[in-house]
């Protein structure tokens, strides 16, 4: 894992001011450095610069970057940033070719792919990436994005130049790049955050490269194409048959993932999917597997039940480390550590986040990052076998379904900032453009139409949301999380598997606990869904009322005006819901509070105005 930035103009040679883009690719360098902490380098090539900060996973003596070849007397360079499982079967074909290796990372593996197949060698990698390749002799800029967007990429075009990063801030290291909003970004923040339209970068005049997308840049004339999509087709398999198929691919994806020259880890919370992924990796160590479990302290003191969150984790945990024989921490967060890291996760993404759920994530990332650097996660389950609880709802599909009623969120905000939002039609908007993109099988019942729909929005949007928050969470203390649910090839075809098989006797995620049963206890594997812990602790609750009390009385505030100052006021002051989210199944009272919050801190930040 890495962080990667770089620009290409094919008219300008920047080699003839060396000292100039040495400051820039160092500025970038600068603001990437945490995401590869273990090395940086940079390289200028006429029209093209790079710069690189490496985590070392494979290859840790000759791995680093920006990699150079010569082949043919061609000259290819490659900043690539991620991980591909299948770099050794790739290495093996290309040696039966003939092609001669200098190392053993997976970035030579990557450029002999280019110089070999072209564009389309990115069909046969399975990873999770964010790739930019210069082909000098063709004076060409080739930038893709993994299929699913787990690593992520930004860009913007300054006077023909095409400016390239893993994270927003490195973008404003470029002259000319500076952060400015409009409407659309507003909205983005007001009426879709804390989700974010794919390819937004929020900013005015930032993208992001899309997932499954390849950008050509030749002769500053740029070319956009999906190189992947989701695709709907007819599922044909008996249960039985897609039972088996499953099961194969999960394990298959799982065991490629652990690949790694340094100790592996996973997170385990004692639901299906963490104690599914930790107990195929037990299985296929030589040595005792390392487990994280995540909870806040005073939990068991506040703990609150309710139809999202049906219990604690940690009898679950206990069982699946008996059950396991793991090297297993338990890790607790405390009010103070959420609450204080809330702006350092505006910092991670560049604007507000999952408020104290990004937080949380980010301080117990930091403690497993002290004893690994690469960890497997349990993420992306629900979305494509359908365990949340909108998959289970009526055959109704209006709007995202985890944010299905904006009516508080609208009430905290100044009625005439509120009307020129117009936040109803801009999500209603990107709700039905993401539907148009979906594929629908005209024999299918109406139940497998309505669960089609469902899961590629929650592909698109919820899961997209999380990976995102799992990537720069991690890697905001040099720790790779792996997501084998993400994997494309379990995603092509568990997409199209009918619903009856997926949630057989109306047991949500019925198909994937079939394919655990010979892996888990019987207790974990007929646990209800509970997602991601959070606190229930009122000292959170006082920290966070005190602090957003103290921005409403802050006239210098750029939120302030944005406010219904009364209805805020009087929300700090009410007891808040817990049951009752106003996103996803975590985001209530409290994470409302801490979401404000983050919105004044990022407008601070980034003197944000319309």
């Amino acid at each position: 894992m890495c962080g990667i930035a770089g620009y290409f103009n094919s008219s300008i040679d920047y080699s003839n001011e060396p000292k100039k883009h040495f400051t820039i690719l160092n500025n970038m360098i600068k603001t990437l450095k945490y995401r590869g902490p273990d090395s940086d380098d940079y390289k200028i090539i006429g029209p093209c610069c790079f710069a690189h900060t490496r985590l070392a996973i494979i290859d840790l003596e000759t791995g680093d970057q920006p990699k150079t070849i010569t082949y043919n007397s061609g000259h290819f360079h490659i900043v690539f940033n991620g991980e591909i499982y299948n770099y050794k079967e790739l290495r093996n074909h290309l040696l039966k070719d003939g092609y001669k290796f200098e190392t053993y990372s997976d970035s030579e593996v990557l450029l002999y792919m280019y110089i070999k197949y072209g564009q389309d060698f990115i069909d046969y990698i399975n990873g999770i990436f964010s790739i930019a390749i210069f082909d000098e002799t063709a004076n060409t800029l080739l930038v893709y994005r993994d299929r699913f967007g787990i690593k992520p990429l930004y860009y913007s075009i300054v006077k023909d130049t095409f400016v390239f990063a893993s994270k927003i801030d490195t973008l404003f290291e470029y002259p000319g790049i500076r952060p400015s909003i409009d409407i659309t970004g507003l909205n983005e923040i007001f009426s879709l955050g804390p989700a974010k339209t794919y390819g937004s970068g929020i900013f005015l005049g930032i993208k992001e490269v899309l997932p499954g997308e390849v950008i050509c840049i030749k002769n500053k004339i740029i070319k956009k194409r999906l190189y992947y999509r989701l695709k709907s087709v007819p599922h044909e398999d008996s249960l039985e048959d897609t039972i088996e198929k499953t099961k194969a691919l999960v394990v298959d994806t799982i065991k490629m993932q652990m690949v790694s020259d340094v100790p592996i880890c996973t997170f385990l919370s004692g639901g299906i999917d963490s104690s599914l992924v930790s107990s195929i990796c037990a299985k296929n160590l030589d040595d005792k597997l390392s487990t994280y479990s995540f909870d806040f302290v005073g939990n068991d003191k506040h703990f609150l039940s309710n139809s999202f969150q049906p219990s604690q984790d940690r009898p679950y945990v206990d069982m699946m480390i008996e059950y396991l024989n793991s090297n297993h921490s338990y890790l607790y967060c405390n009010n103070e550590n959420m609450f204080d890291l809330l702006e350092a996760s505006v910092d991670s993404r560049g604007f507000p986040t999952m408020a104290d759920v990004d937080s949380s994530l980010l301080f117990f990332c930091k403690e497993v990052s002290k004893n690994h650097k690469v960890t497997l996660t349990g993420e992306c389950a629900d979305e494509i076998f359908g365990g949340y609880p909108w998959f289970h709802k009526s055959c109704a599909v209006n709007t995202f379904p985890w944010m299905f009623d904006i009516s508080f969120k609208k009430s905290l905000l100044n009625s005439e900032f509120a009307a020129n939002l117009h936040m109803e039609s801009y999500i209603q908007n990107a709700y039905n453009n993401t539907l148009s993109e979906v594929d629908i099988i005209p024999n299918e019942t109406e139940k497998d139409k309505y669960i089609r729909k469902i899961t590629y929005l929650n592909i698109r949007w919820f899961m997209q949301t999380l990976l995102d928050r799992m990537d720069r969470t991690s890697m905001s203390s040099g720790l790779e999380a792996r997501v084998p649910f993400a994997d494309h090839r379990i995603i092509d075809y568990v997409y199209n598997i009918p619903w009856e098989y997926k949630c057989v006797n109306n047991v949500p995620k019925s198909l994937l606990r079939e394919v655990a049963k010979d892996y888990l206890p019987y207790e974990v594997l007929n646990r209800p869904k509970n997602p991601y812990p959070k606190t229930y602790n009122p000292q959170y609750e006082k920290l966070l009322s005190n602090k957003l009390t103290e921005i409403l009385e802050d006239f210098t505030s750029p939120l302030r005006g944005y406010l219904n100052i009364s209805y805020v006021k009087d929300f700090i002051n009410s007891p808040k819901e817990y049951g009752k989210p106003w996103y996803g199944q975590l985001l209530a009272g409290p994470q409302m509070m801490a979401y404000l919050i983050q919105i004044d801190y990022w407008m601070r930040k980034y003197s944000v105005s319309i």
